[in-house]
């Protein structure tokens, strides 16, 4: 039995470490829920440690609930475009490795059309030097992050270097590109 709203559905994504999409798309309106954790890969309740080898097959990834009266999935990847570099395999800046690959899970068929139009069209539109390398594949199961990876942002951003060098400045970009998908005017939490 499905208990949510007709408009509510299920987005997941990867592209790099999962802190900079967590933190890009909670200040999304639309987007009720974030949850980072780990996908598309074959070892079952993978943890951080196992997924840093590369050997589990699975990537970073965030799982979005979001209301498509407010956002559409059309709208999600667009902002998934924007924050990640799609065109280097297996890499993010300084992030190195299969966990930190562009990919896409689809829920259905609309979802997967959706995605092959939008990686077709931003080809097209030669938005990017080299060719775009996001995996589309089927939904699959999610295994959540450790509790210390959600909201990492939020809850790390004035005392991680990490948040300070690499998702602030994704973030300042974020909001002066695309102020008509935030919460709130000032793109807070």
């Amino acid at each position: 039995m499905n208990l949510m709203p007709e408009s509510i559905e299920l987005a997941m994504l990867g592209g790099g470490c999962f802190w900079c999409l967590d933190a890009i798309y909670r200040k999304i309106a639309g987007i009720k829920q974030v949850t980072s954790g780990y996908a598309g890969g074959q070892t079952e309740n993978p943890t951080y440690e196992k997924i840093c080898t590369g050997k589990t097959g699975h990537a970073e990834v965030v799982k979005l609930e979001f209301d498509s009266n407010i956002i559409s999935f059309e709208n999600i990847l667009e902002i998934f475009w924007n924050i990640h570099d799609p065109t280097t395999p297996n890499r993010q800046g300084n992030d190195i490795g299969t966990q930190y690959r562009s990919i896409i899970f689809y829920r259905n068929e609309d979802q997967k059309k959706i995605a092959e139009t939008s990686i077709h069209e931003i080809q097209l539109a030669d938005r990017f030097k080299n060719p775009v390398v996001t995996e589309i594949l089927p939904w699959t199961d999610f295994y959540f992050a450790e509790e210390y990876h959600q909201n990492y942002y939020l809850m790390n951003r004035m005392s991680n270097p990490y948040c300070m060098a690499v998702i602030d400045p994704k973030i300042r970009k974020f909001i002066q590109e695309y102020p008509d998908f935030l919460k709130s005017p000032d793109g807070g939490y």
